[in-house]
C-alpha cells in the first residue's frame, strides 16, 4: 500500500510526461541499457561459439560455463510446457519493456536516479532474452552455479542484471521512496506555512 501510495503521489499524469525534455526524464539513463544488452548478446554468442551444447567447462569448485538453451523465462521458469510458453514470455516481455520505457519518461533523471537505473537494467534484461526469443525461439543460457550435486538452473548476463535491477527497486521501494515521499510533504508543510505567513 506504502509503495502504491508513494508512486501515485510522484508519477505524474501522461500528459505531463511528454512536455518535459527527454534527458531530464529516467530515459537519461537508457545507455545503461544498450550496454548490458551487448554484453549480454556478445557472452552469448561467445558461450554459443565456444562451448558444446551440455559440455562442462569448469572454472571453479562451484562453477561452470555450459551451453543449454531456454525456452522458459529466467532461471529456466516454465522451460519444459511443450512450446506456448516460448509466445507467451515474448508477449509478456514486450508489454513489460514498453511499460518500463513509460515508466522511465516518468521519472525525474537527477532526483529519482537509483530507480532509473533499476529499471534500466531490468529493461536490459527483458531486452537481452526477448531478441533470443524473437530470433531463436528460445534464449541462451551458460552460467552454471551448483553446490555439491545440487546445480542452479543455468542463466545468463541478462537474468543477472534483471535480478539486481529488481534489487536496486526494492531498495528503492522500501527506503529511497518513503524518504523522498517525507522529504516533498516536508516541503509542502513548508511552503504552507511560508504562504500562510505571507497572508498574515
Amino acid at each position: 500500500m506504502l509503495m502504491a501510495k508513494v508512486k501515485l503521489d510522484i508519477m505524474p499524469s501522461f500528459k505531463d510526461v511528454f512536455n518535459k525534455p527527454v534527458l531530464t526524464t529516467g530515459v537519461k539513463w537508457l545507455w545503461i541499457t544498450v550496454i548490458f544488452f551487448i554484453v549480454d548478446q556478445w557472452t552469448k554468442q561467445f558461450a554459443e561459439t565456444h562451448l558444446t551444447y551440455r559440455e562442462i567447462f569448469e572454472v571453479m569448485p562451484f562453477f561452470n560455463f555450459t551451453l543449454v538453451y531456454n525456452e522458459g523465462a529466467a532461471f529456466s521458469f516454465l522451460a519444459n510446457q511443450g512450446g506456448w510458453q516460448v509466445y507467451f514470455f515474448t508477449t509478456v516481455s514486450s508489454v513489460v519493456s514498453l511499460g518500463l520505457l513509460y515508466w522511465l519518461y516518468t521519472l525525474n533523471a537527477k532526483r529519482e536516479w537509483w530507480l532509473s537505473i533499476s529499471l534500466s537494467l531490468i529493461l536490459s534484461g527483458a531486452m537481452g532474452n526477448l531478441y533470443d526469443r524473437v530470433t531463436m525461439g528460445k534464449v541462451v543460457d551458460f552460467i552454471d552455479w551448483y553446490y555439491g550435486s545440487y546445480h542452479f538452473p543455468a542463466f545468463n548476463i541478462a537474468d543477472s542484471v534483471i535480478f539486481l535491477g529488481a534489487a536496486m527497486m526494492l531498495w528503492d521501494s522500501f527506503v529511497i521512496a518513503p524518504a523522498i515521499q517525507k522529504a516533498l510533504v516536508s516541503q509542502k508543510d513548508k511552503d504552507s506555512q511560508k504562504n500562510e505567513s505571507s497572508n498574515d
